[in-house]
């Protein structure tokens, strides 16, 4: 192949241009690609995706990079998922970007989401940068070049495109966006109603006046049904296993507090971020110190908010607190709709499926016009795009993961997966900033290539699974972890999902501990 219309000054920036060249494939004859060169690409136009196109361009001005997006619009999550009443679970002051303040409820819905990116594209100019209706065929690294090949289809056109850069940053998330997790319970085929996973809602779905059963009991589930609560006849929720929840009011009043006293709002953002912060640090620290405090806190909580004499069983858990996440329920809508009498709770396992519903294990029988399997999602490793080093295949269970976001013997690399007990965009903005000074360190050095690799003194070091399934063990994790990076018992060596230790350790780490290998 030969490549045009990039050129290189004095400082090594890369000038980009559009160009034509050929690629010879022996199967299919030959085909035009259109190619670019960057210094970085971006795969993904979500959270993380946006909030890594405005640290690049804010700490390392002169960066060529380019944000490719399957979809035809930036959101990720927020675009994909049309079930309704679709929200954060997680507080905005802290799942918002550190660099633009939050201004609404803690609690946001999708709409409101999509809004706060959108103003964080354009009051900075990153739309230039990101091209929509982009799909990621395949990564191919080249030793020779030291570039990554990146393959790609226009979504809209069918145009090929080939993007050569230096580093790839995969920002796409950690789950499958085609088809969410259905179990194969028996004789389903039998069922006469209508069927469906909330990553598969649409227009079709009438639930006005409907009897609906809802199977789960995550947060998907808690934002669902007292969502369709008040216009169905009634709402069936049947889980397996019930899950933790929380409640409280859909407001912060430190941040309330503050407003009152017309103080800016880039420091009602700090300062509410950083309480925040502090107590879930408590909290998270007191389920593994005290977790049958903690337990008993949350029961109590929601207890409070259910018609006396109500049985708990079906709100409480096997686990201990955090081991799976939390569920919150602002301003208690969901238990609202069990005391109103509009929903109502079974916890059993489902024995067969009928024409009108289902039986479960106790007999139980549930008739519903419509079933809503919120039942989770499938884990996507990187994107499911094939990696290759110089056309060998990616392996990823072969690889040791460093800190959960490279992996060795992948050079030039990084992946964004971010915390379960802590907002996702927390990990995200601290990743960007060690890209950035990763990408420092590299010019500094006259590296083009970094990769982790095991050091002599990790030879003997007890080699295990991605996560610690007695930290944390929610369904899609254990149903994949054989897909996933393995991780060592050091922490330099596996994700250890923990926000507080890492906002320390991340933005002090200077690569000389021997982890990177600068080339």
């Amino acid at each position: 192949m030969r490549d045009h219309g990039a050129t290189i000054d004095d400082q090594g920036d890369i000038t980009v241009s559009q160009t034509t060249t050929l690629a010879d494939d022996a199967s299919a004859g030959i085909h035009q690609f259109a190619v670019e060169e960057f210094d970085v690409v971006v795969v993904g136009a979500g959270i993380s995706g946006v909030g890594a196109a405005y640290h690049l361009q804010d700490q390392r001005p002169g960066t060529s990079f380019v944000v490719l997006e399957n979809m035809d619009g930036f959101g990720g999550t927020w675009k994909f998922h049309k079930y309704p009443g679709v929200r954060s679970d997680s507080d905005l002051y802290t799942f918002g970007y550190r660099f633009k303040p939050w201004t609404n409820a803690p609690i946001a819905s999708a709409e409101e989401i999509l809004k706060y990116m959108g103003e964080v594209i354009d009051e900075n100019g990153l739309a230039q940068h990101i091209r929509y209706s982009h799909h990621v065929d395949a990564a191919d690294w080249s030793e020779a070049d030291r570039k990554w090949t990146v393959d790609v289809t226009n979504n809209a056109t069918g145009q090929r495109i080939r993007f050569r850069c230096n580093f790839l940053w995969m920002c796409q998330g950690y789950y499958k966006f085609d088809k969410g997790y259905t179990p194969e319970w028996p004789n389903m085929s039998a069922y006469k109603g209508q069927l469906i996973h909330p990553m598969e809602w649409n227009d079709d779905v009438d639930y006005k006046g409907k009897k609906v059963l809802c199977i789960g009991s995550g947060a998907t589930t808690a934002t669902v049904v007292p969502a369709i609560a008040a216009d169905c006849d009634h709402v069936t929720v049947l889980q397996r296993s019930p899950t933790y929840f929380w409640t409280g009011r859909n407001a912060n009043e430190v941040a309330d507090m503050l407003r009152e006293l017309e103080i800016d709002e880039t420091w009602i953002h700090e300062i509410v971020r950083r309480k925040v912060l502090h107590d879930q640090e408590a909290v998270t620290q007191l389920s593994f110190q005290a977790p049958d405090l903690v337990k008993d806190e949350l029961l109590n909580n929601v207890k409070s908010l259910l018609p006396e004499g109500y049985d708990m069983k079906h709100f409480t858990p096997k686990y201990r607190p955090w081991q799976q996440r939390l569920a919150f329920v602002p301003d208690g809508d969901l238990f609202a709709g069990i005391s109103a009498g509009k929903a109502s709770m079974v916890t059993d396992e489902i024995a067969t499926f009928t024409e009108t519903g289902v039986v479960t294990n106790d007999g139980t029988v549930i008739d519903a016009d419509i079933i809503i399997s919120a039942t989770g999602f499938n884990l996507s490793v990187l994107g499911d795009i094939p990696f290759s080093l110089d056309g060998q295949p990616v392996n990823w269970p072969d690889t040791v993961t460093w800190r959960g976001m490279m992996f060795t013997g992948v050079p030039n690399l990084l992946w964004v997966f971010g915390y379960f007990r802590a907002s996702w965009t927390l990990r995200a903005d601290l990743i960007s900033d060690l890209v950035c000074r990763l990408l420092v360190t590299m010019e500094a050095k006259g590296a083009t290539k970094v990769v982790p690799q095991l050091r002599p003194e990790d030879a003997d070091m007890p080699i295990g699974s991605w996560i610690d399934p007695d930290n944390f063990n929610p369904g899609y994790l254990m149903r994949s972890m054989h897909l996933l990076p393995q991780a060592g018992d050091k922490p330099e060596w596996r994700h250890t999902q923990d926000y507080w230790t890492e906002r320390q350790t991340l933005p002090a780490d200077d690569f000389s501990d021997g982890c990177l290998q600068f080339d």
